[in-house]
């Protein structure tokens, strides 16, 4: 079936939930069907505390009815009954995003396609694997370890789902070398839109990538191929410094190598104080991780030391890449919040400004520390401050712009990204506007 093939409109005006309970039940057993508090308590959530303003807005949605499909083929009957019933339809993975993105704002059911965990194909030869939306992306990269071959990027939250990944995510690692998900990582989709006579549909090439970072409001993503590459021979290098003005001015240099770094983080000593202890993260001292090539190890340990730094350690194989990758992008800010709570909130910020001006970034915010990572041509950070209210962390915005940071709230869960092509597809594969409903900036 494709997008053009909308069915008659039956879907009722009123959602009938203890309807749709009754025929999941039916369809899969109740076993699978759960509406008991403690599970709809877990589906109401996200990574949305790491920022105050939502956190301050909880509870911001709750579902009726959570189900688990344990095979991709039991989404289209799933999708059917929920369409005939008219239940509002939001899919889920791990939950590890971070914007409130799959809180079901309109209640109703929460698809949880995290039992659907099967790698079907991967094909070195042609650059390619193919899996099931469930599975972790952890679990996906040491697969392909086993074939000598790795993704293209996968998140720094690697127990997120490869379906959750590509419907909520934007970057991680291998963002260096090959931009964030919506540029070219994915070759083909598997999706189920929201129709009365709802199937499976296979998607590849431009047809896929409208259904990449759109949470799920035009189609539910059940398996995707994806681009994989040779396995390189990593090695993953800490560094430490006096001064995190001396490490910020190593990671520009470290991300014009070639080859370029998989990643390269850093943070002043009072973030890398919060993290995980490590030896090769010592007290009082900012910190410097990398993930680079063996063949440029003794290149970068010179970066490093010329800059006044020390290498604390080079370590080797894919559990220490895992292990750098989950101390980068948004987890310096979890570790800095678990710390000292109800302190911080950040700012996504872009540009080479945040090397060149940052005194001056820093100095937007009280308290103000960035994160700072190599990204896809460019800078890229977290800009964290002291929080007191929302008005004084958006009148921040305008005067980093002034700086040429360009900023990226994490503080909102509305579709930033080709809203109006997505509203117009979502328009065919989503009729009675059921799939994540409330996404749209009204």
């Amino acid at each position: 079936m494709s997008e053009t093939q909308t069915a008659s409109p039956t879907a009722p005006t009123a959602p009938d939930v203890a309807g749709l309970v009754e025929d999941l039940s039916d369809l899969l057993g109740p076993e699978l069907v759960l509406t008991d508090d403690r599970s709809l308590d877990k589906a109401s959530q996200d990574g949305s505390y790491l920022s105050p303003i939502l956190r301050a807005q909880w509870p911001i949605g709750r579902p009726e009815v959570v189900v688990r499909p344990t095979s991709v083929e039991q989404v289209p009957p799933i999708v059917r009954a929920a369409v005939r019933r008219g239940v509002p339809i939001t899919s889920r993975g791990k939950g590890t995003g971070n914007y409130g993105q799959v809180v079901p704002l309109h209640g109703g059911l929460v698809l949880d396609l995290t039992a659907l965990r099967g790698i079907d194909d991967v094909d070195p030869e042609a650059g390619t694997v193919t899996a099931e939306a469930g599975v972790r992306m952890m679990s996906l990269e040491k697969r392909l370890a086993r074939d000598d071959s790795q993704l293209w990027m996968y998140p720094s939250t690697v127990q997120s789902t490869l379906g959750g990944f590509l419907a909520g995510g934007s970057a991680g690692t291998g963002t260096i070398v090959h931009g964030r998900n919506h540029e070219g990582f994915v070759e083909a989709l598997d999706v189920v839109y929201a129709h009365p006579d709802a199937e499976i549909v296979h998607l590849t090439g431009e047809d896929a990538q409208p259904f990449v970072h759109t949470y799920g409001v035009a189609g539910i993503i059940v398996r995707a191929t994806v681009r994989i590459e040779p396995l390189q021979d990593w090695r993953c290098l800490y560094a430490s410094f006096d001064d995190h003005h001396d490490a910020f001015s190593v990671v520009p240099r470290i991300h014009r190598l070639d080859p370029a770094p998989r990643l390269c983080s850093a943070d002043g000593a009072h973030v890398a104080g919060c993290l995980p202890p490590d030896e090769a993260i010592p007290p009082g001292r900012a910190s410097l991780r990398a993930i680079v090539e063996a063949s440029v190890v003794d290149e970068v340990s010179a970066l490093v030391t010329g800059a006044g730094g020390v290498v604390e350690a080079v370590r080797k194989g894919v559990n220490e890449s895992i292990k750098v990758s989950t101390l980068s992008y948004n987890h310096p800010t979890h570790w800095l919040q678990k710390a000292e709570p109800d302190t911080w909130f950040h700012m996504e910020c872009q540009g080479d400004a945040l090397v060149e001006r940052l005194d001056e970034v820093e100095a937007v915010y009280p308290g103000g520390t960035l994160h700072l990572e190599a990204g896809h041509g460019r800078m890229f950070g977290m800009l964290n401050g002291h929080y007191t209210d929302p008005e004084a962390a958006y009148a921040g915005v305008p005067v980093l712009e002034e700086l040429g940071v360009r900023v990226h709230s994490p503080h909102q869960y509305r579709v930033d990204h080709g809203t109006e092509e997505v509203r117009a597809l979502a328009a065919r594969t989503d009729p009675h506007g059921l799939l994540n409903p409330g996404r749209w900036e009204e």
